[in-house]
């Protein structure tokens, strides 16, 4: 029987979770082994943690770059030039709405689809590049068009997961511990200055003040790169710090989709979060957006036209209201469809460019797309042990070194 060796490169906890539905496309053909290594990246910590939960069989870095192997899988860029095989890259965000900080005005590259993250030293670094849309495809023809010839359109996991699961929306409710009468309140923030993050001693504080707690639960869900920078417990902090005993803080292992799906309103930033909210039939608000910093072309820059911003001189809850009121699905299902250009086909066609790649027949059965996990409870109001009590879920705890899983 051929065997085959592929290599996992997992960056940052936000890179191993996009790639989870990934490598689980080959975990059980007996004919690969999949292994993992962490590479060197700003925003690393947890990483470790990450592939630790998995179970899996770890290289470390400096091994890594010796060796050779018929496949490498990435979400990042960073160091993948000192590998040897061929490599898969798949993005670790989606909409590509972010500009790279690189380049001056009309200069910048899109995020991801410039040759800074795919070329090293004049030679193009991945054998293939899956994308989502085929959008993202003409966005890569203007930023590096000597990449269109390793691109391919494959859709997007997280999408075909949350899309599967909102039928199911009230098992996830249930899960949560919310009534059939509450509403949930999701913030979704991304990292960095204009990050609602960055934002929060504006927003909780008005939050935890005038939303009523009769009837209303909220939840506030971090990048990990926010935890990496500060640690888990100094995000938990700072929340409850300022809206204590008013909102849960999943930790950055906790799965976000099923919160997203047992959203009723979401209040957003241009995060991925965000974007994939608009899939849910939940009205948006923005309460940070980046013009400045922001893809002009992207779904990102299209919901920005479509959601309403938060106003910090009207009461919140009357915004609330008001943005169930004005909501129209087909305006956020145009955005949505931004997303994926291949929804539902995924698992297919990722699992087709894969064994491509390692030049091995596909399993015969077709992949069985997994179905989204139930959530752990949004639990009531607890002392979580840094001075002042807030919500948390068994993935906070985890994150803080009690066993458990963003």
């Amino acid at each position: 029987m051929t065997s085959v060796d592929v290599l996992v490169v997992v960056h940052t906890t936000v890179y191993g979770q996009r790639l989870r539905s990934v490598h689980a496309l080959l975990d059980a053909d007996p004919r690969v082994r999949v292994r993992f290594t962490v590479a060197p990246h700003t925003f690393n910590r947890g990483a470790a943690a990450h592939v630790r939960r998995l179970g899996a069989t770890v290289l470390p870095w400096a091994e890594a770059v010796r060796r050779s192997f018929d496949l490498v899988l990435a979400a990042g860029s960073r160091g993948l030039e000192r590998l040897h095989g061929p490599t898969v890259r798949l993005t670790h965000g989606v909409g590509h709405n972010k500009l790279s900080p690189s380049g001056i005005g009309a200069g910048r590259t899109v995020a991801g689809l410039g040759p800074e993250y795919l070329v090293w030293q004049g030679r193009l670094v991945p054998a293939a590049y899956a994308l989502a849309h085929r959008d993202d495809r003409t966005e890569l023809g203007r930023g590096c068009p000597e990449a269109l010839s390793i691109a391919e359109v494959v859709g997007d996991a997280d999408h075909d997961r949350i899309a599967a699961a909102l039928p199911d929306r009230e098992r996830y409710r249930t899960a949560l511990g919310l009534a059939p009468e509450e509403r949930l309140v999701l913030l979704c923030s991304t990292w960095g200055s204009g990050s609602l993050f960055a934002r929060l001693d504006t927003v909780l504080p008005r939050l935890a003040a005038e939303l009523p707690r009769h009837g209303h639960r909220a939840a506030l869900l971090v990048h990990p790169n926010v935890a990496a920078a500060h640690g888990p417990r100094a995000v938990r902090a700072r929340v409850a710090g300022t809206a204590p005993r008013a909102v849960s803080v999943p930790g950055p292992e906790e799965d976000w989709r099923p919160l997203l799906v047992a959203a009723d309103v979401v209040i957003g930033d241009h995060g991925s979060v965000t974007l994939y909210g608009t899939m849910t039939g939940a009205p948006i608000l923005l309460a940070a957006y980046p013009q400045h910093g922001i893809n002009p072309r992207s779904p990102g820059a299209r919901l920005a036209r479509t959601a309403p911003a938060l106003s910090p001189s009207r009461s919140l809850t009357a915004q609330l209201d008001r943005a169930a009121e004005r909501y129209r699905r087909e305006d956020y299902a145009a955005v949505a469809a931004r997303i994926s250009s291949e929804p539902g086909r995924f698992d297919l066609r990722m699992r087709q460019l894969l064994y491509r790649v390692l030049g091995l027949a596909e399993p015969t059965p077709p992949p069985v797309p997994p179905v989204l996990p139930l959530p752990s409870p949004l639990w009531p109001a607890a002392d979580d042990g840094v001075g002042a009590p807030a919500a948390i879920t068994a993935a906070t705890r985890a994150a803080s070194g009690a066993p458990s899983a963003w």
